[in-house]
This record gives structure tokens, sequence and C-alpha cells, in this order.
């Protein structure tokens, strides 16, 4: 983390900093946002990317398995979500970005990933139901749902490389995505161009979601 820090400071001549949290426990979700606040002057905007997923048949499946999902999931984007929240709405408001995926909105196949795609649709019903609460009081919450991504995590790993070429023959743009293609998304939500848009879902799959 401090060697990515250092070498985005060093690329944008920003000031980055690395804040080690579990997401999953309120205190240093809190004492994370307060961190952010005291070393970088506010916050404008949160983008909330924290996420694991555990391929298993449902029947099979421990309850620890299945609450170690929805934890990190769901549980650690509501925690973040209201620890920014509460700092934008006393401070003039801002914008919350929550990373969903596909799988709120589809099954995916052949994988079984039934807590990972509860959580998924979760994060998006809590989505718009914060973009409700919290527009007439200037803090935006939206989300964005991408379909397979070639992230050095999923290129390298023995239990996914098996499916990549199902899911790029799945895929009606017959590849999957690439990390740089989320980016035009995040900056436009973290924005001020986005300011009429709030309570949405984002699904940038290569049409995956479209049959």
């Amino acid at each position: 983390m401090e060697k990515t820090a250092k070498e985005l400071s060093e690329l944008t001549g920003r000031n980055v900093i690395a804040i080690k949290t579990d997401c999953t426990v309120k205190e240093e979700v809190d004492a994370m946002i307060k961190e952010v606040v005291a070393e970088l002057g506010g916050l404008h905007f949160c983008h909330n990317n924290a996420g694991v997923c555990i391929n298993a048949p449902a029947e099979e499946m421990t309850y620890e398995q299945w609450h170690k999902v929805i934890d990190v999931n769901l549980n650690g984007v509501f925690l973040t979500d209201i620890a920014a929240g509460k700092y934008m709405l006393e401070h003039g408001g801002g914008s919350i970005i929550n990373t969903a995926s596909m799988s709120a909105h589809i099954v995916n196949v052949p994988q079984p990933q039934s807590a990972y795609n509860a959580s998924k649709a979760a994060v998006i019903q809590l989505t718009k139901s914060l973009a409700v609460e919290w527009a007439k009081r200037g803090v935006r919450v939206n989300s964005i749902s991408p379909g397979y991504i070639g992230t050095e995590l999923t290129l390298n790993s023995p239990v996914l490389i098996p499916l990549i070429e199902q899911w790029n023959q799945m895929t009606p743009l017959g590849r999957m995505g690439r990390p740089e293609e989320l980016e035009s998304i995040c900056v436009y939500l973290a924005g001020d161009t986005s300011s009429f848009t709030t309570g949405s879902d984002f699904i940038i799959d290569g049409a995956f979601t479209c049959f």
C-alpha cells in the first residue's frame, strides 16, 4: 500500500496516503475517515471497492463463508457509506460510489456464488436507499456494476483461469473488460458533471447481461 501510494504521488504530484483498514470494523472505518479528513483537508467523494467472493455450492457453503462475504461486501460498504456520508452531510455534500457487480443482475455460471450475488444485489438497493434519503442534503450515491474484468488477480487465479474462455464466449464483445475501462465512469460520478445523477447503477459488462 505504501509503495502504491508513493508511486501515485510521484505520478500525479498529489498528496496520496495509505491507511490499512478492516472495512468490517466500525471503529477502524470511522478512524479511516477521520485520518483522510485530517491529512487531505476534507472528503468530497468516496469509492467503496473492497470485495470478496467464495465459490461454493449453497448446500455446502458454511455459515462462516456466507458471513464473511456478506460482512465485507455489504456491511463494509454500509459502514463506510455511513461514516463518509455523515461527514459529507455536515460539510456541504459529496459523492459516494459503491462497487456492485453485474452479479447483482444475473446469476453467474458455471461458478456457484450465491453469497456474492446476494451481497452485490443488496449493495445496489442500499445505494438507492441512501441516494433517496440524502438527495436533498447534497450527498449523491451511485453504484457501478462491472462484468468480468481482467485484473491481475483474475488473470492469475488457478480457480478462475479455466473459466475465462467460457466467460469470453458468453460476452457479446468477446473479451473481458480492462481495469482502465472503469476509470471514466468513476471520474464522472465523483465530479460535478454528474450533479443530477444519484441512485443509479451503471453496468459495464460488454453487454453480458443483455440476454
